[in-house]
């Protein structure tokens, strides 16, 4: 089914033409600067060979194990610590449920600048709920005050192109979430909520670099992620690391027979990026029924933490749940 084109895309080719050749961001001076603040995760960026195939052999050792074909999952990798990154499926738009609710909080600072400074507690604390606890009626607030163009406006700009309609699309938010019928859809796959892992990963980067709209609004975003006073969703991986000794800032995503998360975590020896889109059906032998793709990202997200610990060396290994987890 064709679909047109929305005006912020067209915008968007307009200035990219003009703009040929800029780069993300400024240029950071790499002396004494640990791995992900010299990183540069573009568009068109490869990975590293043989993390990339570590990581296809333990998607498909999941995959075996769960009976899930290869288009029904995206996952990507960023080791934070080394620069090293993994990516399977790196531009294939998936729905997304709930992860593109990191967009109206991009958008948020983006159109509210002073607020990265002087945040009040309420719109924080509603911020928090919407990321933490994924509350639809927060984020339909947000999203109704910011309007459905201006997100896809921030998405498709040149200073992030977390959408990019000439690399596969990538980060979109066209739906108030559980509101109404206004919808300003993707207009590569038509989809209301949708993601790419390579723009997920971006924005983590981004995040951390202090990139997305200056370094004290990232500064704030990363403290609504963490908000330490809401508790995380306990599911697919928060579930997988629970009792494990990490910090984790995350926003995943379901809806129906599609799972989604993606999520920054940070230990004592371990620090990465992990992004996980997945399109499953129920596993009808699971009572009550459970989506295959929650059961995939759980095991993957365990088996990745473990090969974390072991600094990505060698392969990542498909285990049975220890006691307990």
């Amino acid at each position: 089914m064709k679909r047109s084109l929305s005006v912020c895309v067209f915008a968007w080719l307009a200035v990219m033409t003009a703009a040929v050749g800029t780069t993300y961001g400024q240029a950071v001076d790499p002396a004494d600067k640990p791995a992900w603040a010299t990183l540069d995760l573009d568009v068109d960026t490869t990975g590293d060979p043989a993390l990339t195939m570590a990581l296809a052999r333990l998607d498909t050792a999941l995959r075996v194990r769960h009976g899930i074909e290869a288009e029904q999952t995206a996952v990507g990798l960023l080791d934070m610590t080394t620069g090293r990154l993994a990516m399977l499926r790196a531009d294939t738009m998936y729905y997304a449920a709930s992860v593109p609710k990191i967009t109206i909080l991009l958008a948020y600072f983006q159109t509210h600048p002073k607020a990265a400074a002087d945040l009040d507690d309420e719109t924080r604390g509603e911020l928090g709920l919407m990321i933490k606890r994924s509350n639809n009626a927060l984020a339909a607030k947000y999203s109704k005050l910011l309007g459905l163009e201006t997100i896809a406006e921030v998405l498709t700009s040149p200073a992030y192109r977390l959408y990019d309609p000439l690399h596969g699309g990538g980060l979109w938010m066209g739906k108030h979430y559980a509101s109404g019928a206004e919808r300003n859809r993707d207009p590569l796959a038509g989809e209301s909520h949708a993601a790419t892992v390579r723009q997920l990963l971006r924005y983590y980067l981004m995040l951390k670099q202090g990139r997305l709209v200056s370094p004290q609004a990232s500064r704030t975003m990363r403290e609504i992620f963490e908000s330490p006073d809401i508790e995380h969703l306990q599911s697919k991986i928060v579930e997988a690391l629970d009792g494990r000794d990490v910090s984790v800032i995350r926003k995943s995503g379901t809806w129906r027979d599609w799972y989604s998360d993606s999520a920054v975590v940070t230990g004592e020896d371990r620090h990465y990026v992990l992004a996980v889109l997945t399109h499953t059906p129920a596993n009808p032998d699971h009572d009550p029924p459970r989506a295959i793709g929650d059961e995939y990202i759980v095991a993957l997200a365990r088996a990745v933490d473990d090969w974390a610990i072991a600094g990505f060396e060698g392969e990542a290994t498909v285990r049975e749940p220890k006691q307990g987890e």
